[in-house]
């Protein structure tokens, strides 16, 4: 058995034990980095308020170290303010500072530096790398030493890493065993966890001892075989000891409650309160067809909106809250089983219900109702009694009570069943929640035995009933959902009928105010200049990890550009005239010239890859951005006949047949074919060779060394002297691909390089300058660029954008509220929240706002059409 404790904070089978309690937590995760500091302890009390134990809070390491060796822990970066505010609002803190985090931050939160030292390798037991991840830990696990539970503070758990068993990582012990040594040496004695994100626990852990695994598990809400796989899950670690902590997992309470009756002792939901990324600071995902943009606008649906508005799922949490907090430790040591024909639905429900066996006795069963509609369900009572029928709400799922012995919680006798939420017990009687009608059984301590039939309650309408059998008597209340309270000293209002979750111009009954009018300003939108390179250098390379590069280059006498590895969003212009903005995630492009003579080109970095994705150059972990290798065509060759054909048992004799790329015609469907051929390269320039219609992937042999290409990019670089001989093996289906091509290059030397970090951006959007009075519509020239004040009522303000061929960055308070790209073809897919709209905190409201508008070429007219701002309740 594992037991990881520190003086206060253990993690046994019954779970995180702080100071002895054993109770199921629900964690809640709030990121300060995501919300303004004037916002944290209003969040902090609002999550405390649902009920909920715990919250937990990343830390990423690129907010804090700005540039190499610039570190910044003061004001919106106070992170142990942040964990102060914790502590004082009764909330218990899981820290995860990586170094690596994921949450579809920028890179992960590892900085975009790291990978221009030649040779480091991310997240693996490499010497550069952990020199570097030293010095992020040197810094930041003092703050979080210092707030542990037992020692003034909160955190009673440090998470190593984020979801280890999604990267190929060479050496999981070396490198999880010396960020434990890291954590250790730094005085962090509360438990170490690692959590895995599909299930690998030795991927996620390494194996390392005294590093306990957690799971991140994110099912379809309404899979009916979640019961199952949870189960898996907690019969895998109670071999080991060890409870069953979901660290990550779905919102919505009817999936947290079937991972509770599954076995789950910590349930995390991820994002349960939201919030907006402010600044350059989303990241590019793995989420899109195959990449997209994460919006600022950082919202999965959790029970608080990115501006603080209660939603409907606060209830349910306070609810399950409750109901962790009245069963206590039986609940926390239950074991959990299958539950078959333990009731009867006509809903949609679980193919293996789960029911939990309650130390102390007692059961807890799951019934799930997966539809959209009203059901009932047939639950036996037992004792020779007719069974009963209790409603089942829609996307719900029912947590029937049996056999509970009421002495632990201050009460007479056992209850034998409720199909209501029990959410309070006392020597008075009982308190339940519902929605629906419910019944309770309960027997007296000699044996008698009383069956109530209670009423659905309403809102601000519960429904109380005096039980008695026998000499005893119980006084029962039940409660709706939205009545019960939150914990005792957590009394902060919820209120849910804030207007700004929505889109005012979707829905025309939000009260919303219309921008009509603005001030065009006479201010330059960059500084100009530069310096000259020969090569055009990543942004990174010239200091820009967030902002944007502007490059500048001779063309003359180049028919055709190939653009090799650019990111994130390039606009380009030829002789002045705007081209459609690149937005390919690095896939390679081919950029007719036209005869223009001068190429421009400005690079701004949406963010950087937060996950590790191959199939893309700018969705692999540690990619840089920029403008990437400019090349010019100087010949092509059409490569797409005379590959000789391997075709293993699909092929009779010797010697291989000629064909064109993917012809070999077989009945054998999905075998492997192999294409073999000399490509007419020079062993003097670059090349790539582009094979169309590429299904998926393949694997090509270039001189003997594997390469894979893409759909997504199915290009090949071919350095000078590669390529004189090159396979490509793919499973064989009816018909070639779509061709082959080679392309000779030339580099375009030559630039003029204008870094414009983030940081220069914000100086120009806080200088004052004159403008002229211009209106809503606005209209631009493709290219063009337009510094706006725009007025604003005061408060909070939800802002939302309209128009095309626009993208609007949006400033205030010396801060970039975000980014919207609106009515663009040429934009990805936005993943996250909404995309058009961005946040003004009430705090940060000076009374207006500065645009920067970039008007893009495509087919439409460029126009900033509107501009509404809904108030925020804050």
């Amino acid at each position: 058995m594992t037991t990881v404790t520190s003086s206060s904070v253990e993690i046994g089978p019954s779970g995180l034990v702080v100071d002895g309690e054993e109770k199921v937590l629900l964690c809640a995760s709030l990121f300060s980095f995501r919300l303004p500091r004037e916002e944290w302890a209003a969040r902090l009390a609002q999550v405390r308020a649902t009920g909920y134990d715990a919250v937990d809070v990343y830390v990423p390491w690129n907010f804090h170290e700005l540039e190499p060796g610039r570190w910044d822990f003061t004001g919106r970066r106070d992170v142990g303010t942040f964990l102060d505010l914790a502590h004082e609002a009764g909330l218990l803190v899981v820290a995860r500072p990586g170094p690596y985090i994921c949450s579809e931050w920028d890179g992960g939160a590892l900085p975009a530096w790291l990978t221009l030292e030649p040779g480091l390798r991310l997240r693996q037991a490499e010497p550069r790398y952990l020199e570097h991840v030293r010095e992020w830990f040197e810094q930041v696990l003092p703050v979080l030493a210092a707030r542990q539970h037992g020692r003034g503070g909160s955190v009673v758990a440090v998470q190593l890493e984020n979801e280890l068993d999604f990267f190929d990582c060479d050496d999981r012990a070396g490198y999880v065993g010396a960020l434990a040594d890291l954590a250790r040496g730094h005085g962090i004695t509360v438990p170490l966890v690692a959590c895995a994100g599909q299930g690998d626990l030795v991927g996620a852990t390494g194996g390392v001892d005294g590093v306990v695994p957690a799971f991140n598990f994110y099912p379809d809400d309404r899979s009916p075989h979640v019961e199952a796989e949870v189960r898996r899950y907690a019969e895998l670690v109670a071999g080991r000891g060890e409870p069953l902590l979901v660290t990550e997992t779905n919102r919505r309470h009817v999936t947290l409650r079937r991972l509770l009756v599954s076995g789950a002792t910590l349930l995390a939901p991820y994002l349960q309160a939201s919030g907006f990324d402010l600044g350059y600071t989303p990241s590019v995902g793995n989420w899109g067809e195959p990449g997209s943009f994460m919006t600022h606008d950082y919202d999965f649906g959790g029970f608080l909106s990115p501006t603080g508005v209660a939603r409907p799922e606060v209830a349910q949490g306070r609810v399950l809250a409750a109901v962790a907090r009245t069963l206590g430790p039986a609940l926390a040591r239950a074991v959990p089983r299958p539950a078959s024909h333990a009731y009867a639905t006509d809903a949609p429900t679980s193919v293996s219900p789960s029911l939990l066996e309650l130390h102390g006795g007692g059961t807890l069963l799951g019934v799930p109702n997966l539809g959209e509609s009203w059901a009932t369900a047939t639950v036996p009572v037992g004792g020779g009694r007719a069974d009963v029928e209790v409603p089942l709400p829609p996307e719900s799922c029912l947590l029937v009570l049996r056999d509970l012995p009421l002495d632990a919680l201050g009460a007479a006798g056992t209850l034998r069943l409720s199909t209501a939420d029990l959410v309070g017990a006392g020597p008075d009687g009982l308190e339940l929640a519902s929605c629906g009608a419910a019944v309770v059984v309960l027997e007296a301590p000699h044996g008698e035995t009383t069956v109530v039939e209670l009423a659905a309650p309403g809102p601000g309408a519960p429904v109380r009933q005096v039980a008695r059998a026998g000499d005893e008597r119980w006084d029962l209340v039940l409660r709706h959902p939205e009545d019960v309270p939150g914990p005792v000293g957590a009394d902060v209002a919820l209120v849910g009928n804030d207007t700004a979750d929505a889109d005012p111009f979707e829905d025309t009954t939000v009260p919303a105010s219309e921008v009509v009018g603005a001030v065009r300003l006479a201010a330059p939108t960059r500084r100009g200049g530069g310096e000259r390179y020969d090569l055009p250098p990543a942004s990174e390379e010239v200091g820009v990890h967030r902002g944007r590069t502007h490059y500048a280059a001779d063309v003359a006498g180049a028919a055709e550009l190939v653009i090799e590895g650019a990111g994130d969003m390039v606009d380009l212009a030829l002789d002045g005239v705007a081209l459609p903005t690149l937005a390919r995630f690095g896939a390679a492009v081919v950029v007719p010239t036209g005869g223009a003579g001068h190429l421009e080109a400005t690079v701004e970095t949406w963010g950087h890859a937060n996950f590790d994705d191959a199939r893309l150059p700018g969705l692999r972990a540690g990619s840089l951005r920029g403008l990437g290798r400019v090349w010019s065509v100087v010949a092509r060759d059409d490569v797409s006949a005379l590959w000789s054909v391997t075709a293993g048992e699909q092929q009779a004799g010797d010697p291989a047949p000629l064909r064109t790329l993917g012809g070999w015609s077989s009945t054998r469907v999905g075998r492997p074919v192999t294409y073999r051929r000399p490509l007419p390269v020079d062993g003097a320039h670059h090349h790539v060779l582009r094979l169309d219609g590429v299904p998926g992937s393949v694997d090509v042999l270039v001189d003997g060394a594997r390469r894979t290409v893409v759909a997504e990019d199915p290009w090949l670089h071919l350095a000078p002297g590669e390529g004189a001989h090159v396979e490509v093996t793919l499973p064989h289906a009816p018909g070639a691909l779509g061709g082959a091509e080679l392309l000779r290059l030339a580099p375009v030397r030559g630039w003029q390089v204008e870094p414009q970090p983030d940081t220069a951006i914000l100086d120009l959007a806080a200088r004052p300058a004159e403008g002229v009075e211009v209106g809503l519509p606005l209209d631009l020239e493709p290219g063009d660029e337009a510094w706006l004040d725009v007025p604003l009522p005061a408060g909070g303000r939800s802002l939302w954008f309209a128009g095309t061929q626009v993208r609007v960055s949006a400033f205030a308070h010396g801060e970039l509220l975000g980014r919207v790209w609106l009515g663009d073809p040429a934009a990805p897919r936005f993943s996250g929240g909404r995309p058009t709209r961005l946040w003004l905190p009430a705090a940060w409201n000076d009374g207006g706002l500065r645009l920067l508008v970039r008007a893009t070429a495509g087919p439409d007219r460029p126009r900033l059409a509107r501009l509404r701002t809904v108030a925020t309740q804050e």
